[in-house]
């Protein structure tokens, strides 16, 4: 009986260097500043009292953490204050950490290459999260770990978008299946085609941006998933979403959307480098916890890391 094929697992392919983590890290925490900054000034005053808990309730909602999210925060944090016997609101803040890290754990995990040949990967998004740049990062982690990766640029109604793909796709030196005009699904099935006939290990979809409210569109997303099912019977293997972190409480419908039409195995959050509050992953993980793969800072290639909870929580609340 052969030997099982190989499992990769990205986290990103290989481990950044230090100095470059702690550079990310440096970048995350900016970009989630204008939370840190309001969450620490419920911690300056010298008691710990209702008011500080009103307080810390509205700075989390302002962070667009949700009603439902903090609520369990607050409940979790009294119980940790409780049991700590702390006196003190920065013993307080720790805790919170401690909270959020623990409501976020669930979303933790690595994307799982190598089980299948090749892996489809679906990607999905509205217009403007940053999908086809995500693609583009991914792609280079891939093709760093030994991946032979082949791109579909699937959103033939937008040419930008194929001409994006097509320089990540040179800037990779990975191969490209793309159509001036035509099917999107026509696209994919000849692309997961190709890369079955030239042994890819990885074939990623790029898709056209859509709004989940719109319902002929989001069904032409069906349809492409369906049509790589016929293409190659047990894909896709993982159907990503790319949401802007900086959209706040929209964030979380486009994943509930995307996720009810099209079954989410991961997320990609990406922009945390900008006007991001942050508190909406601490919504999706407690009302919709699907595995967030990376979260992107920037426009560089390093700028997508593997999601930590624990990184996370301290950036939210430097």
């Amino acid at each position: 009986m052969p030997a099982p094929p190989p499992v990769a697992a990205l986290a990103p392919a290989t481990p950044p260097a230090e100095p470059t983590r702690a550079n990310w890290l440096k970048k995350l925490t900016q970009g989630l500043s204008r939370t840190g900054s309001s969450i620490a000034q419920v911690f300056t005053g010298t008691r710990i009292d209702d008011e500080l808990y009103e307080e810390l309730e509205a700075a989390l909602l302002m962070a667009d953490t949700g009603v439902k999210a903090t609520e369990a925060l607050l409940l979790d944090l009294k119980r940790r204050v409780k049991d700590a016997k702390a006196t003190e609101p920065s013993q307080v803040k720790a805790l919170l950490a401690e909270a959020v890290t623990a409501l976020l754990k669930p979303l933790e995990g690595a994307l799982v290459v190598g089980e299948h040949q090749p892996t489809v990967i679906m990607v999905v998004g509205v217009n403007g999260a940053g999908k086809t740049t995500s693609i583009g990062k991914l792609t280079r982690h891939l093709a760093d770990a030994d991946q032979k990766v082949l791109l579909a640029a699937a959103d033939t109604f937008r040419a930008a978008a194929r001409e994006q793909l097509a320089v990540w796709a040179d800037r990779t030196q990975v191969e490209i299946i793309s159509q001036e005009s035509g099917d999107p699904s026509a696209v994919t099935f000849d692309a997961v085609s190709a890369g079955r006939a030239r042994g890819c290990d990885v074939v990623i979809a790029d898709t056209a941006g859509r709004l989940p409210t719109q319902l002929h569109l989001m069904e032409e997303l069906r349809k492409i998933k369906r049509v790589i099912g016929k293409a190659q019977p047990d894909a896709p293997h993982e159907v990503l979403l790319v949401v802007d972190g900086n959209t706040g409480q929209n964030a979380l419908t486009q994943v509930k959307a995307f996720d009810d039409a099209l079954g989410l195995t991961g997320l990609i959050v990406t922009k945390l480098d900008g006007t991001a509050k942050g508190g909406v992953l601490a919504a999706i993980a407690r009302e919709r916890p699907l595995p967030v793969y990376f979260i992107g800072v920037g426009e560089k290639l390093e700028d997508l890391q593997m999601f930590r909870a624990s990184e996370f929580a301290q950036a939210l609340l430097s």
